[in-house]
């Protein structure tokens, strides 16, 4: 009598989690070790934090020239993080560079031949870029809030950490960063030149919200609070307006833009040749 014996799951198992465990801390030194990494991080974090703290200081200049209008519309969680707006672009560089500049250089042939499994490259690359933009975009909008409120409570108009909305704004200006920068990786994917991802990155987070508001009313409205931009003002305000949506629907509008992207990412990686 001979005895079968079957054999475990486990092993493949573990070998699959092996490998992503290689693939990400791969794509982690890959991040750390290039330079363009370094500066475009610094230039969101400088950004993020020397315009909240200009555009603070230049509100508290001609704070006692504003009307009872603007001062009862005034967010100051919103303007210490205003420089968000301009640190969105180096953020979505980088993502851009982090795939681009590998399919600019013939590198990701390399990459793909060392991990044949397509998906778990890009599944990684994005799970190590998003990590990193989010802690630096954190990081970034905590300081850039701490430093405007010291500025704007020489007026007494601050906010507090604690009041309500504050916590979710600052962290949701984090979440906003570590998107857009997703969006740069998912279009770099797509296109795979880094020109051209740089170019439909900038076209959505800059020239649609341009081109809804020209359309008439109400689209404009309607258009622009479906646009990534918008999703992020909503997201980084403490008060709510008219014409933004509520924290709750820009997250999600925000989670699609993402969603979609990444879909199309992992879509045309896997359908198309290196």
């Amino acid at each position: 009598m001979t005895a079968t014996t079957t054999p475990l799951a486990l092993p493949p198992r573990a070998r699959s989690t092996d490998i992503v465990v290689a693939t990400l801390k791969s794509e982690w030194t890959k991040l750390r070790t290039v330079r363009s990494t370094i500066w475009s991080l610094l230039a969101t974090a400088g950004i993020t934090i020397g315009l909240g703290t200009l555009f603070s200081a230049a509100i508290v200049s001609r704070w006692d020239h504003l009307d009872a209008i603007e001062r009862l519309r005034f967010d100051a969680t919103a303007r210490s993080l205003s420089g968000i707006f301009l640190a969105q672009l180096a953020i979505g560089v980088l993502g851009v560079l982090v795939v681009g500049s590998e399919y600019t250089t013939g590198m990701i042939r390399t990459t793909f031949a060392a991990t044949p499994r397509r998906k778990t490259v890009i599944a990684a690359k994005a799970a190590v870029l998003g990590s990193v933009a989010l802690v630096v975009g954190l990081v970034a909008s905590f300081a850039a809030f701490g430093i405007g409120q010291s500025i704007l409570q020489s007026k007494h108009v601050g906010a507090s950490i604690g009041d309500p909305g504050v916590m979710r704004a600052i962290s949701g200006a984090g979440i906003y960063l570590a998107a857009v920068a997703l969006l740069g990786f998912g279009l770099a994917t797509i296109v795979r030149r880094t020109p051209g991802a740089i170019a439909a990155l900038f076209g959505i987070v800059l020239v649609l919200p341009l081109l809804a508001r020209a359309l008439p009313s109400p689209w404009d409205n309607d258009v622009s609070k479906l646009l990534p931009a918008s999703a992020g003002e909503s997201l980084f305000s403490v008060r709510s307006a008219p014409d933004i949506l509520t924290p709750g629907r820009a997250a999600l509008v925000l989670a699609v833009w993402v969603t979609v992207v990444l879909a199309g990412a992992f879509i045309a990686t896997a359908r198309r040749d290196a």
